[in-house]
């Protein structure tokens, strides 16, 4: 038995949960249930920061000191990206660079690295004064590279997107600010997480 597995979260405001509680967040409710499943977990190392873009995450990194090496790693980036218009090749360069780096962290291992594709804020009160078609259709692309990466370096990939749309129709996967989301939702995404970790290590 493994004596305390280590698990690194890299992304943005739905990482550290923007408006929650940081133990409410994704990586925090994974480590929980991983526990639950009688898996001994470290609490989670999160680099992440609201408004954060590849490159922003990838300065971020940098500034952090890190252990040598981590049992898993998870990314999560790019709807700041979208939001700001940016370039989706320049994504693509930037989230490939930041793959290769997940990869590093985990000693090697992409079926390590967990990347977790880009929820969908168009169906967010946020959002209502925006044009909410080209917000999907352009989280569609971006999360369609990611997909397309996760696939050329072996990663696992988790798609979060549709169930995020979920909370169009339901307050309670929301968080108070009207852009991002609930611990509800929160731990759904914990569950695909934590279910994907509990099959390589069993």
């Amino acid at each position: 038995m493994h004596s305390n597995y280590t698990y690194l979260a890299l992304g943005d405001s739905y990482t550290i949960a923007e408006g929650l509680p940081l133990h409410e967040s994704y990586p925090y409710q994974t480590v929980y249930q991983l526990r639950q499943l009688g898996f001994n977990f470290c609490a989670p190392e999160i680099i992440a920061k609201t408004g954060w873009t590849t490159d922003e995450l990838e300065e971020g990194i940098k500034k952090c000191q890190l252990l040598p090496r981590y049992d898993y790693v998870t990314l999560l980036i790019g709807v700041n990206n979208q939001y700001r218009g940016r370039d989706v090749m320049l994504y693509k360069m930037e989230l490939e660079e930041l793959l290769k780096k997940s990869i590093a962290f985990s000693n090697g291992k992409p079926a390590h690295v967990l990347m977790i594709s880009i929820p969908d804020y168009s169906i967010m009160p946020f959002s209502k004064e925006m044009n909410k078609e080209k917000i999907a259709k352009e989280i569609d692309v971006f999360n369609n590279i990611g997909k397309a990466l996760s696939v050329q370096y072996k990663t696992g990939f988790i798609d979060i997107t549709n169930e995020s749309r979920k909370a169009g129709e339901d307050d309670s996967l929301m968080a108070n600010d009207g852009l991002h989301l609930s611990a509800k939702e929160y731990k759904i995404w914990a569950g695909l997480i934590s279910k994907n970790i509990a099959l390589q290590l069993k």
